[in-house]
């Protein structure tokens, strides 16, 4: 009787070491696959990027998982950002992190099929570009306190009278914030131009008018095209003395004048710790999205001394980030 229970008890090791075995080699196999989609080479989509992929090998590490991730770039191109999601989705990736409001748009789409959990970054108006009331999809989003970079404006010249608005048609970022802004400097009596522009070209131009129009200061949100001209128009808003109060640090690493918003670097974490837990929890108890606190207060130092600006009148305004352009 012993004998036979020895063996049944061996029977049952050798079971159990076989079933420990095969789950280990699973776990050994089957990583979780991410896709991180950037709608651009930019530098503020860079930063996410790199962000998000830092925290992905730091979430492999302390939990004892295995995660796989490659990096795409839609060159801002909405076929290209298309061949990238539906690729994505055919090799069976179990999430994509689209960085930018183009890119995340797309791979709703090409997931919706599949229901691939979509984890956007950088969405300024989630609502307005439609990503809202989505099973599949949530993420992160750096809406812009309008209102305070407007005070911000006032603090540093109260005798503002006239305000230029540059942005992009084509940015739906751009929607919300340009609206915000048009009601602030309603209610308080201050007049303001806009002007638009959708390539480098169109930017410089659009910026020309704003300088003609002698504007006091000028305002962009999170404009991913004007962004990309900063570098082309930054010279002559310097030669203007005009400041450049814009949506995200990277216009200023460009030469802007200031920013209050988001880190990126944060923002890009958060993002892939949503990204986690959503690949292995699934969407219970999941938000639509989740609003990254800002508070930074980013200032070019070599465009404030170009200007002849004391920025220390935003001392307790925010926490102050000095910066010098970059060039990027």
């Amino acid at each position: 009787m012993k004998n036979t229970m020895k063996k049944v008890l061996s029977i049952l090791i050798a079971i159990t070491m076989l079933f420990a075995a095969a789950a280990c080699g699973d776990s050994d196999t089957e990583a979780i696959k991410i896709a991180v989609v950037k709608q651009m080479d930019h530098p503020s989509l860079d930063e996410i990027a790199a962000a998000v992929t830092a925290q992905l090998d730091a979430i492999e590490t302390a939990e004892g998982v295995a995660i796989e991730y490659e990096v795409f770039s839609g060159q801002g191109e909405q076929a290209t950002l298309k061949q990238i999601g539906d690729q994505a989705i055919a090799d069976g990736y179990d999430a994509i992190i689209p960085i930018a409001t183009l890119a995340a748009q797309v791979m709703t789409v090409c997931a919706e099929d599949t229901q691939t959990p979509v984890i956007f970054a950088a969405i300024s108006d989630p609502a307005g570009a439609e990503l809202t009331g989505i099973d599949y999809v949530t993420g992160t989003s750096d809406a812009l306190d309008t209102e305070f970079i407007m005070e911000m404006m006032l603090k540093q010249n109260p005798d503002i009278k006239h305000v230029g608005l540059l942005y992009s048609l084509s940015e739906i970022n751009s929607q919300a914030p340009i609206a915000e802004a048009k009601a602030y400097l309603d209610a308080k009596g201050i007049k303001y131009s806009e002007a638009t522009g959708n390539t480098n070209d169109e930017v410089i131009a659009a910026a020309s008018v704003l300088i003609s129009n002698k504007v006091d200061a000028i305002f962009t949100p999170t404009d991913n095209i004007i962004q990309a001209a900063e570098l082309a128009i930054v010279d002559s808003l310097i030669d203007a003395k005009i400041p450049h109060y814009t949506g995200a640090d990277s216009f200023v690493r460009n030469g802007a004048f200031t920013t209050c918003g988001v880190n990126y670097t944060d923002l890009g974490t958060q993002t892939a710790d949503l990204a986690y837990k959503v690949a292995v929890n699934g969407f219970d108890g999941i938000e639509d999205f989740y609003k990254v606190d800002g508070g930074i207060i980013t200032v070019n130092t070599e465009t404030a001394a170009a200007l002849g600006i004391d920025y220390s009148v935003f001392d307790g305004m925010g926490t102050i980030v000095e910066v010098q352009t970059t060039e990027e």
